[in-house]
């Protein structure tokens, strides 16, 4: 079969199961909706958040800017995986031991204001709806290739698909299809590797393999990572490894990005909801550290994937007539996400470090899916890769979308607006708002900001700014007041904003304008510290916070005695 009826197969089979683990796992109470029931087990939310974490930046993206990027490119690998160790060590254990349903659930409380928790639920909007862009996109991409439809049209059936499950099933039908769905996208992402590894360096692990001499081709015997500077230093590209070098990013903008990426990770909503799945607080720490592996799995494999691909590329196109041009390029090129424009009018395809010689222009999102046809893999394992990469996207964008549904109705309106509408009511006002949500963020995917990873790269810089220093010392410091925590969100969240919508929406400066260096991708780390600095400025002028709250705080910090210690709240609420 060829690719097209390999893709049909394998992504039909997949989508029949999320579809049947939907209908399987349907929910009828808002417990269920909303956390699950908080009955599911550490290693299965463990797996579920791996899904929920590893989105279509993580399957396609990811690869694609350590492809482009080098050494750059990293810094996305450190602060992804960096911000797991803060979530385990300061936040996952006592939001989970706290209990109730959300994030701003828990600013409302914590901060005993009505205001405050409508300001969370604001931002807890807005850094879904910019993050779930970027996976509506994904899907967009891998459709218009492998399915032969325009990208808008793909996004258009991965919002029916998500519909469907995250719906029907809320958070109960998410989680396990999203452990069916990390099934896919790492088998996925694994079996190419592989095969690639073993082809080019003799060796099956790609982790090692990236560390190897290649084995075959005008660069045999040369490590891979000297073949790849040589390379670039031939094409006039910064090299593949260098550091802190002309035509690459500063140490300080590093710096900021890694650092937004680790405390965005700490305070992204969808994400912390999932350890309001767990029976236990201790369970949360568990799903942390079992979240941590299977992401790792994929996140240790990546540079590898990147520096395979480059090497592939370059040289299956730099030099080539482009009469001659692989089949995959044309595939490709059909997409227009790949393109060649023939300067000097020679026919030869040329790829180059300086503007005006290049002829080629390749979207760094296409790297981890074109890569099996690069590397002249088979069939189905090139359809494998689509199905794993709308796994990833799909499973992201559906987690979004249930924090955009619980905020809506449970923080807004069942906390607000109407606190007296039954369970029934608010659960169907949770689907409606569900599916509100899923044509929002098909407009975004239709019309993005960026590509993939800068999109999501905002969205962590906005949880950043917002969520992690009010998290932290909400459960950390009982003096931090309501007018504090309200300044303080606001303050970082509208100055992040603005930085990302000043250059890359408006595009009103370029890099030379940035302040301090620091790009849109990283600006969130300066937000941060804002939203520390107001927060704690402003509640040292306003009065302390009630008696009970500052009990609550205390109480949330003390460990939980294993024989007392329930799937409820701090305050008693009966086992859910």
């Amino acid at each position: 079969m060829d690719i097209r009826s390999w893709t049909y197969l394998i992504v039909g089979l997949t989508f029949a199961v999320y579809i049947g683990i939907a209908v399987w796992s349907r929910v009828r109470t808002t417990a269920g909706f909303y956390v699950a029931g908080r009955g599911v087990p550490p290693l299965i939310n463990g797996m579920a958040t791996g899904a929920d974490w590893m989105s279509a930046a993580s399957f396609i993206s990811m690869a694609g800017l350590i492809s482009f990027l080098g050494y750059d490119g990293t810094i996305y690998l450190m602060g992804w995986t960096g911000g797991y160790v803060l979530l385990a060590l300061l936040l996952a254990p006592y939001l989970r031991k706290y209990g109730r349903f959300t994030v701003p659930e828990f600013v409302g409380d914590r901060y005993y204001s009505q205001a405050a928790r409508v300001v969370a639920v604001f931002c807890a909007i807005f850094i879904s709806f910019t993050y779930v862009a970027g996976q509506m996109r994904g899907v967009g991409i891998v459709f218009s290739r492998f399915l032969d439809v325009h990208i808008d049209t793909g996004v258009y059936l991965g919002m029916t698909l998500v519909f469907v499950y995250a719906v029907l099933g809320g958070m109960r039908g998410i989680t396990y299809t999203q452990v069916a769905q990390y099934v896919v996208l790492i088998v996925a992402y694994l079996i190419p590797a592989v095969a690639i590894s073993l082809k080019m360096t003799g060796n099956p692990i790609p982790q090692l393999g990236f560390g190897s001499t290649i084995s075959e081709g005008a660069h045999a015997g040369v490590y891979l990572l000297q073949a790849i500077d040589e390379i670039h230093r031939e094409l006039g590209l910064p090299e593949y490894t260098g550091t802190f070098v002309a035509g690459k990013k500063s140490m300080v903008d590093i710096l900021a990005i890694t650092l937004a990426l680790m405390v965005g990770t700490a305070g992204l909503p969808h994400v912390l909801i999932r350890f309001y799945t767990v029976p236990t607080a201790r369970a949360a720490r568990w799903s942390a550290l079992w979240a941590l592996f299977f992401i790792g799995l994929l996140y240790t494999t990546a540079p590898a994937v990147a520096t395979f691909a480059r090497v592939n590329m370059i040289q299956t196109l730099h030099g080539v007539e482009y009469a001659d041009a692989p089949a995959w390029f044309k595939n490709w090129e059909t997409t227009g996400l790949i393109e060649f424009h023939d300067r000097d009018g020679d026919g030869v395809m040329r790829y180059s470090g300086d503007p005006e010689q290049n002829e080629l222009r390749v979207d760094r999102d296409i790297i981890v899916l074109a890569n099996p046809e690069i590397a002249r893999l088979p069939a189905w394992v090139v359809a494998l890769v689509a199905a794993g990469a709308l796994a990833a996207a799909l499973s992201t964008a559906a987690g979004l979308l249930l924090v955009i549904s619980a905020s809506v109705s449970h923080d807004l309106f069942k906390s607000i607006f109407t606190p007296d509408m039954s369970e029934g009511q608010e659960l169907t006002l949770a689907r409606v708002s569900a599916g509100a949500a899923v044509l929002v963020a098909g407009y975004f995917g239709v019309n993005p900001p960026d590509y993939v990873a800068a999109v999501v790269a905002f969205a962590f810089g906005l949880a950043a700014a917002s969520f992690f220093p009010v998290l932290v010392l909400g459960v950390f410091s009982k003096r931090v007041t309501k007018e504090g925590a309200i300044s303080g969100m606001l303050a970082g969240i509208g100055f992040t904003a603005a930085y990302i919508l000043w250059f890359k929406m408006l595009g009103l400066g370029d890099a030379s304008d940035w302040w301090f260096g620091i790009s849109p991708e990283g600006i969130g780390s300066i937000g941060m510290l804002i939203n520390f600095a107001v927060t704690l400025t402003v509640s040292r002028f306003t009065p302390p916070p009630p008696p009970e709250v500052q009990r609550m705080v205390e109480e949330i910090r003390l460990p939980s005695e294993p024989h007392r210690e329930v799937a409820g709240d701090v305050r008693g609420d009966a086992p859910a």
